[in-house]
């Protein structure tokens, strides 16, 4: 009897939790579609992966942050005629300052690639799942997707967009067979920060312990997940503190984090 090998699609695979979620998997034997847009890191983590682990991957170059690149993900898998039994929406960008001096292009950015690719991907490939029987989705939310974020103010509305819709579809999916769960890390050392435009701030986890506690909990079927007791914490704060007094105390840390950076 032919042992079925399951397969799991990963966006934002090249660096950060993405990687480190891509080796994980990986060890557990699943074949993997990882998806960025930095095609030659990703053509690096093919070799290293296949070999390593006798795995199959496939490498899509996409940058999610373009109108319709979810569905264009999508097409290119209908294509090759793969079944996704895991899809992990781990693609994530934002800026930092002053939302009025922010171009509003690198707001459309943010929009595009935490909401609207992500809310693609989780339509085309759940309907996918649907008629398959079941599966599994990962989505990568964040501590921020608890409270408002000013100074990051497009981000975390953003995180907030993903954790309410992944509560919403662990409901709605769980009568398909279909597990929902939402990820939310808080500060990781990745080059998130960097590009954001901010300092790493102090006690960030590694993206290498967020994704293991991601994927021991998410295989254990947990619908929301809070890596850290710090994490664990801040979002026990988040729910009791005033949503005025939270907006101008995430505020201080932000603008903070983002004047020592300059």
């Amino acid at each position: 009897m032919k042992i079925k090998i399951e397969t799991v699609l990963i966006t934002g695979a090249s660096s950060g939790i993405g990687y480190e979620l891509s080796k994980i998997f990986a060890r557990n034997g699943y074949n993997l579609i990882l998806v960025a847009r930095r095609i030659e890191v990703l053509k690096r983590i093919k070799e290293e992966l296949s070999k390593i682990y006798g795995i199959e991957v496939i490498i899509i170059e996409k940058d999610l942050s373009k109108s319709h690149s979810g569905n264009e993900v999508f097409n290119e898998i209908i294509n090759l005629d793969i079944r996704i039994d895991v899809l992990i929406n781990n693609a994530g960008v934002g800026y930092c300052g002053l939302f009025h001096e922010i171009n509003m292009e690198s707001h459309g950015l943010v929009i595009q690639t935490n909401m609207v690719a992500l809310t693609e991907l989780t339509y085309l490939i759940s309907n996918q799942m649907i008629k398959n029987g079941g599966g599994k989705i990962l989505n990568v939310a964040s501590t921020g997707a608890y409270q408002p974020g000013p100074y990051t103010a497009v981000y975390y509305a953003s995180k907030a967009y993903v954790l309410s819709l992944t509560e919403a579809l662990s409901i709605e999916l769980k009568k398909y067979n279909i597990q929902v769960s939402g990820l939310c890390p808080g500060t990781t050392k990745t080059d998130f920060h960097q590009r954001a435009g901010k300092r790493e701030l102090r006690g960030a986890m590694s993206p290498k312990l967020v994704a293991e506690i991601g994927y021991k909990e998410f295989m254990k079927g947990r619908s929301i997940i809070i890596p850290g007791i710090k994490n664990k914490i801040a979002i026990g704060i988040s729910k009791v503190l005033p949503r005025k007094l939270l907006g101008k105390t995430v505020g201080c840390i932000q603008n903070s984090a983002i004047l020592l950076n300059k």
